[in-house]
């Protein structure tokens, strides 16, 4: 499987029967399409409506079902549809289990950096903000470096923040991590990935425990 389909599979399966889960734009999205069938998530996009079913065969879409990153897709048996102010009611109340979101950057600390690079145009915030606050847990979904082979996973952002100490868990293309009390900790490497290859592509001060275990699908 490509890097993307593996980082959203292990996502997949962090989520749980009954949660508000809501996806960011890009890569988080295929995480929809992996959720296990006995598994019962009822997915919200910031824009206005829970239900989010999985990405719609090519050319098979409703032009109106668009989620917060302008991508079509389905709604579920007794999807919701409400307003911004609504939407951002869910988020901003706490409503929100869990949030699954792209970055440029995150760091050890679990500081986020996923929305500007100074001095490239962007199309705004989005509710990237709010999430990162507002859920009770923050996923991040992203490739272990950029496309030119520098670490995204460091021990320090250098990018402005979207938000401070907010990331709990990184899934990468390489590895899964997770933030604990006493540092970043290397969890599992992906298929065929060893321990010293993740150390070698990261900046950050991993954790390594002795039962590091492979990425089970």
């Amino acid at each position: 499987m490509d890097a993307k389909e593996l980082i959203a599979r292990r996502i997949a399966k962090e989520l749980k029967d009954g949660q508000v889960v809501n996806l960011g734009i890009g890569l988080p999205t295929k995480v929809a399409n992996y959720i296990p069938d006995d598994v019962e998530i009822f997915l919200q996009s910031e824009n206005g409506f829970i239900g989010i079913g999985p990405v719609p065969p090519e050319g098979e879409f409703d032009k109106d079902l668009i989620n917060a990153g302008n991508q079509h897709v389905t709604v579920k048996p007794g999807a919701c549809f409400f307003d911004s102010a609504f939407s951002f009611g869910i988020i901003r109340g706490g409503h929100v289990d869990a949030t699954v979101l792209g970055t440029l950057e995150v760091d050890q600390e679990g500081n986020v950096a996923n929305y500007i690079i100074p001095g490239k145009l962007i199309a705004g915030m989005g509710g990237a903000m709010d999430l990162c606050t507002g859920a009770k847990k923050v996923i991040i979904a992203t490739t272990h470096t950029d496309k030119h082979g520098r670490p995204k996973v460091l021990k320090k952002c250098r990018l402005p923040l979207t938000a401070r100490g907010e990331a709990n868990l990184i899934v990468t293309d390489l590895a899964f991590m997770e933030r604990t009390e006493e540092g970043l900790v290397l969890r599992e490497t992906a298929p065929g990935v060893t321990v010293e290859e993740v150390l070698s592509k990261t900046e950050a001060e991993l954790i390594v425990p002795d039962d590091v275990k492979e990425m089970d699908f």
